[in-house]
Order: structure tokens, then C-alpha cells, then sequence
């Protein structure tokens, strides 16, 4: 029978969905001592499946970015649309921030605490720079437009495109997210960020391309070029201000 402190003891070394088992292990009365390192073994193997699952979200994200990109380039490119390529290169630049964090997760463990907060630094700052190096791109081609009064043609294609991502984005954003915060990744956590902006570029892009296909507004798409270029800024600033502190 374990006395309260050792009660105490075991359930702070839990971790996450392991603090609920050794809790109800508690309530049942089926444990001790060994089972205090039980916990502890526990606990490690929930970060090991953790770190695995991380993985599985980042491959699933990269392939399903590829293949957003070329579609809504594409597209873009026949519509004449700067909304449509944009989030296609948002896209893009998502599939790198994906890799850069397939390769930040695939050195857990081959490294000290003190190695691995470096390759976390770095990796939080490619992501931030990416933000960036993107939104300079679509503002520039967003005033072009809006000065030349380029009219983009209406693109079904595109839109199917859009409301996809805004259906896909959220399910892969929340498990990032969460999983992230429970890891201690700030990098997943910021990739997630990344993730639910292109989440609301989808339905800003959705927006814009059924009023210009509806109504034949061309002007909403270098406006909503102009409110992409808003949320890269801000989250890239917001990173990379971050990591410097």
C-alpha cells in the first residue's frame, strides 16, 4: 500500500494521457513500487508515441501541400488570379516548414536538452522567415494588379481548391496544436499556427472567388492577396520576435 507521498510522488511524474491511467491505477488500488517506475517507463513511451505521431501529421501535411500547390498555381496561373497563386506558394511554403520539422523531430533524442533547444531555435526561425519571404511576394504582385487593374477570369477549380483547404486545414491545425503544447514542441506549435492561417486564407480566398465569379468583383482578389499578406506579417514578426527573446 503506498503512502500519500508516495501517491504524490507518482502522479507528478506522470505524463499527459499517462497521468490518467497511473490516477485510475490509484482509485483501483492496484499499486506499487514497481509500479511507481512503471509511471516513469510510462511516461517516456507516451513522449515516444507522441514524437511518432508528430511525424505521421507532418508527412500527412507535406503531401497534402504538395499537392494543394500545384493545383492551386496552377490554377492561378490560368485564372490570372494573385489570390489563387498565392495560396498556392503558401502552400509551398508550408511544405518546407513541414520538412523542417520532419527533420527537427527525427533528431529527438540524438541530442543533449541543450542540442535539441538549438534545433528547436532554428527550426521556429525558418519557420518565421518563410512568413515572411512569402507575404513581400504576394504584396508586391496584390499592388501590381490592384494598379493595373488586372482582371482575374473566374475559376470553378479554384474554389473547389479553397473549400476543401477550409474544411482539411482546422482537423490538421487542432492535432498539431495539441500535440505540440503537450510535447513542448514550440516549433509543432508554431507550424500549427501556419497551418490555421492557411485555414482562414482558405475561406478569405473561398470569398473572394465566388464574388468575383458570382459578381464579377475582380478587385476581391488582390484584396484578399492584401489580407494574406496582413496575417503572414504578423504571425512572422510574432515568431521571430519570439525566438530572439
Amino acid at each position: 500500500m503506498l503512502t500519500r507521498k508516495e501517491e504524490v510522488g507518482a502522479k507528478t511524474r506522470c505524463h499527459d494521457e499517462g497521468a490518467q491511467e497511473w490516477e485510475d491505477a490509484l482509485r483501483s488500488g492496484n499499486t506499487g513500487a514497481r509500479e511507481v517506475g512503471g509511471a516513469a517507463e510510462f511516461s517516456a513511451s507516451a513522449v515516444e508515441r507522441g514524437f511518432r505521431r508528430a511525424l505521421k501529421l507532418e508527412y500527412l501535411t507535406v503531401g497534402y501541400n504538395v499537392a494543394e500547390a500545384a493545383a492551386s498555381i496552377a490554377a492561378g496561373r490560368a485564372a490570372g488570379s494573385i489570390s489563387l497563386v498565392g495560396f498556392g506558394l503558401d502552400s509551398v511554403v508550408e511544405s518546407l516548414s513541414g520538412l523542417v520539422l520532419i527533420w527537427r523531430l527525427r533528431q529527438h533524442g540524438r541530442s543533449d536538452a541543450e542540442g535539441e533547444e538549438r534545433i528547436e531555435r532554428r527550426a521556429s526561425k525558418f519557420v518565421g522567415l518563410t512568413f515572411l519571404v512569402l507575404g513581400l511576394y504576394v504584396l508586391v504582385e496584390s499592388v501590381r494588379k490592384l494598379i493595373g487593374q488586372e482582371r482575374p477570369e473566374p475559376s470553378p477549380f479554384g474554389i473547389a481548391i479553397a473549400a476543401f483547404s477550409s474544411v482539411v486545414m482546422p482537423i490538421l491545425g487542432a492535432q498539431k496544436l495539441r500535440l505540440g503544447q503537450r510535447l513542448g514542441l514550440r516549433s509543432l506549435v508554431a507550424d500549427s499556427k501556419e497551418t490555421f492561417v492557411c485555414m482562414w486564407l482558405s475561406i478569405a480566398l473561398l470569398l473572394g472567388l465566388l464574388t468575383n465569379y458570382l459578381f464579377g468583383f475582380w478587385f476581391s482578389d488582390p484584396l484578399v492577396g492584401l489580407l494574406i499578406v496582413a496575417f503572414l506579417a504578423k504571425e512572422g514578426v510574432e515568431l521571430l520576435h519570439n525566438e530572439e527573446e
